[in-house]
């Protein structure tokens, strides 16, 4: 599991450098997680939609000045997570 986690991280940071996003930070536990959530309440291939979307508006609003990259990041995320179906397993948690 720590190899997994190093890896994505490395691939993150690469990818943040090669789009030129200096000092951006992810949350890749919380974007793992949206991912998780769509694909089981949804249907699986929802997981990189949702994050996609879920991305580009958290962009958008760091691009017109509306919040802050990690606001923007955390709202985004929340918002995706919220609009997703309950599931089965979400009942039995609460």
């Amino acid at each position: 599991m720590e190899d997994r986690d190093r890896l994505l991280r490395q691939w993150s940071e690469q990818l943040i450098e090669m789009f030129e996003l200096d000092g951006t930070e992810v949350d890749v536990d919380a974007v793992l997680a949206l991912a998780g959530k769509a694909a089981h309440s949804v249907v699986r291939p929802a997981a990189p939609l949702t994050t996609f979307i879920a991305g580009y508006a958290a962009g958008m609003a760091v691009g017109f000045g509306q919040a802050d990259s990690a606001t923007a990041q955390r709202s985004a995320i929340e918002a995706a997570g919220a609009a997703c179906p309950p599931t089965a397993e979400d009942g039995e948690r609460q």
